[in-house]
């Protein structure tokens, strides 16, 4: 008994440095990775600022350009943007993008591109979380265990007195296919969209955005923006809202059946027959 007890310690020591060592290795690539990049920007921005007060410095001291700056990036991290190309239709919070937001809150997505300026809008915001992450997770979890199902365990029972399968092969290939699926429906015809919809994003970023939505990081380097036209850009954000709400559901899904696979003993004893 003490001997097991001392097994099952070490095991979740080593379990620990594993883990450790993952957030270590990801900390160095992206360094390795990031790091070079963003020296290089630092030094065009300083660049660019130094050429602009050379060439306007008859009329514009540095403190002046500072201040200015400052209330650009300050204004950007509320959503608001200081460019003089921006349309009127690229508001924050008419009806569509105000929705467009309680869904990345609800989801707990959360890209940051835009937050309420008011103290009564982030008043409200903390109300509504607290609320609304809870009712959005129940929700979720009565449509996973009474509607999804449908499309899973009905499936695998049919291959399985039909065809006279094995569970665990039909577990298998239903996983894999599910998962392929998935990433087809939500992650590459979506990604698809977006590239031809969003000019300044090449596909590798449209994957991206798409992953890191449904993933629910929501990162917030990339939020699209569509059409500047009022109809059609208020139609896109419902579609993304949309787009967000299912495809979440979707994920949530297969990482379920993924999991319940993975530790199920058909599935062991398909891996390990000789165990």
């Amino acid at each position: 008994m003490e001997l097991s007890g001392v097994v099952r310690r070490w095991r979740w020591g080593l379990l620990a440095g594993a883990y450790l060592l993952f957030l270590l290795l990801g900390a160095a690539v992206l360094m390795a990775l990031e790091g070079p990049p963003e020296e290089a920007l630092r030094r065009d921005l300083r660049a660019a600022r130094a050429r602009l007060l050379h060439r306007h410095r008859a009329c514009l001291s540095a403190p002046q350009l500072d201040h200015l700056l400052e209330r650009l990036v300050a204004a950007g991290s509320y959503g608001v943007s200081g460019l003089g190309n921006i349309s009127g239709n690229d508001e924050n919070w008419e009806f569509t993008s105000a929705l467009f937001f309680t869904a990345s809150v609800l989801t707990t997505t959360g890209y940051g591109h835009t937050v309420p300026l008011s103290d009564g809008g982030k008043i409200f915001c903390v109300l509504y979380s607290l609320l609304g992450i809870p009712m959005t997770l129940l929700f979720v979890g009565c449509l996973l265990r009474h509607l999804l199902p449908i499309v899973s365990d009905r499936p695998i029972q049919y291959l399985h007195t039909r065809l006279n399968f094995s569970l665990a092969h039909i577990s298998l290939v239903y996983v894999v296919g599910l998962g392929l699926a998935t990433v087809g429906l939500f992650i590459l015809i979506p990604a698809v969209c977006f590239w031809a919809l969003e000019h300044n994003w090449s596909f590798l970023e449209s994957i991206y955005f798409c992953f890191i939505s449904l993933s629910t990081i929501g990162l917030g380097d990339y939020v699209p923006k569509g059409s500047s036209q009022a109809p059609l850009h208020e139609l896109y954000e419902l579609s993304i809202t949309c787009y967000l709400l299912v495809g979440l559901l979707a994920m949530l899904r297969v990482s379920r059946d993924s999991i319940q696979a993975a530790g199920s003993p058909c599935f062991h004893s398909l891996l390990w027959p000789c165990s």
